[in-house]
């Protein structure tokens, strides 16, 4: 399963290739998912009742992976880790890498200075 980080959302919403792309034949192939936390990021940045509903169509259009327990323990982990070692990434993008390891799944994002920290996290090279 590939998991789109929310700045990947972001592009394709704003038409930016070659993200716009990738993203639509991921979608087409029901192969793109995203965390609950990226949904929670997309849709409380939405600036008005028009883009919330067209993000709120692109989220419904994929599976959202939850934030459960064995996910919060390992994003703790990967935080602790990182923290420990000075090079910490925030909570949000601690969240997103544990539930993305979690599921076994390939993290879809432009931020690799952050997520290529976490040992064990598959990336795509989004550009």
């Amino acid at each position: 399963m590939i998991v789109a980080d929310t700045d990947v959302l972001i592009d394709f919403l704003a038409g930016r290739e070659p993200l716009a792309g990738r993203v639509s034949d991921e979608l087409r192939r029901a192969n793109l998912a995203t965390t609950v936390i990226t949904r929670f990021e997309m849709l409380s940045g939405a600036r008005g009742a028009r883009e919330l509903e067209i993000i709120g169509r692109l989220l419904d259009s994929m599976k959202t992976v939850p934030l459960d327990p064995t996910a919060a323990d390992r994003a703790a982990a990967v935080r602790r880790g990182l923290e420990r070692k000075g090079t910490g990434i925030g909570m949000a993008d601690s969240l997103i890498a544990g539930i993305v390891l979690t599921v076994g799944g390939v993290l879809l994002t432009r931020n690799r200075r952050h997520f290529e920290r976490i040992e064990g996290l598959d990336l795509v090279k989004a550009e």
